[in-house]
């Protein structure tokens, strides 16, 4: 057996030695465990706001078919108040309330609309709304000690931060979930079919809002490597060291104590993912990013199975690990490997709206 799957610590036995067998187990006492431990070692731990209101900036028909809206969502912590926006493009062909694919885009907000890394017309066309928040508007990505975006209104004034205090990736699932909140309340939205999507550290982001908020129906995870999809033991390019050096401010505090210690962590990627399960969960690797490194980011998907196998599903089971743009489809689990370098084009987007149309 590889080394590393060995060292794994068990997705079904809970901390007190217990065996996992019915997705009740699962669902009351495992999977609480395992979310603590990620909040409590690597995310941190996300507030709640004190008050949430949300204003139409701007709504108008784009085209026949096609509705534009712009809503700010003001949410109010111990420290006074913040905003960010919410882009919204909805189809309008059918009356009924429609499924959204909801973007955590860690790229400049002054990008296109429609692009290869945000292809808008395609996923409306294909009867999706397609909904963007930039993560700039909820904590800048950038190390000042936690003294901008929403982590000031919410942190103790004076007082040190906590080893498990959430870093800017937890700011940004949490922007998510505060979306989610609206969406909830818009009824052009079908709230029970939203995906949440990222790419890179806003794939590492989309799997932390889907473990945090179970209202996401599909969480998709495009390149998220290190501190994302990929198993952390044995893997190749970026390590948790490296990480952690490179981006001080992504995580908690906590998580720098598994610099050159993934072998002794009491949890791995693997065990993130399955905190998806039963929902969708769709990965993605691509065959020059060697960083993230994409055979962890499948074998940790993989992993995921026994947990899937509790709801009655059957996950990945034993697949094979696939060439390039030959998409492997289980049971309510998806993963592609595509041909290129760390990014998100449109053939990673034709792969999650196929998934979509199938599941959601």
């Amino acid at each position: 057996m590889d080394e590393r799957i060995a060292s794994l610590p068990e997705v079904l036995e809970t901390l007190d030695g217990e065996k996992v067998t019915s997705a009740e187990q699962w669902q009351q006492k495992r999977r609480p465990e395992i979310f603590k431990c990620f909040r409590e070692h690597v995310f941190g731990r996300e507030p709640c706001p004190d008050r949430l209101s949300f204003h139409m900036i701007s709504e108008e028909q784009l085209k026949e078919t096609i509705k534009s809206k712009k809503v700010r969502l003001t949410y109010v912590g111990p420290g006074g108040e913040g905003t960010f926006n919410v882009h919204l493009l909805i189809p309008c062909q059918s009356r009924q309330p429609v499924p959204a694919f909801l973007l955590i885009n860690h790229q400049t907000p002054e990008s296109p609309l429609s692009t290869s890394f945000w292809p808008t017309d395609e996923i409306v066309s294909r009867g999706y709304a397609a909904i963007v928040i930039h993560v700039q508007e909820i904590d800048p990505d950038f190390d000042d000690g936690f003294k901008n975006g929403v982590h000031a209104l919410f942190d103790a004034p004076g007082e040190p931060r906590p080893k498990n205090a959430w870093g800017t990736l937890a700011a940004w699932a949490w922007g998510a979930s505060r979306v989610m909140d609206y969406l909830e309340t818009d009824p052009d939205i079908d709230q029970h079919r939203v995906a949440v999507v990222g790419h890179s550290r806003g794939g590492k982001t989309a799997l932390w809002a889907g473990a945090v908020d179970q209202r996401f129906k599909m969480v998709v995870s495009n390149n998220s490597g290190c501190t994302g999809a990929a198993l952390s033991r044995g893997k190749k390019g970026e390590t948790i060291k490296a990480i952690n050096t490179r981006f001080p401010h992504w995580f908690a505090e906590n998580y720098k104590a598994f610099n050159d210690k993934e072998y002794d962590m009491p949890f791995d990627q693997h065990m993130l993912l399955s905190l998806i399960a039963p929902r969708l969960l769709y990965v993605t690797s691509a065959t020059e990013d060697d960083w993230s490194d994409p055979e962890s980011e499948f074998l940790s998907l993989l992993l995921t199975s026994p947990v899937y196998q509790l709801f009655g599903l059957k996950g990945l089971g034993e697949s094979p690990y696939p060439s390039p743009e030959e998409p492997i489809i289980g049971e309510h689990v998806g993963y592609h490997l595509r041909t290129g370098q760390h990014d998100l084009v449109e053939y990673d987007w034709k792969c999650f709206l196929d998934f979509a149309d199938r599941f959601l």
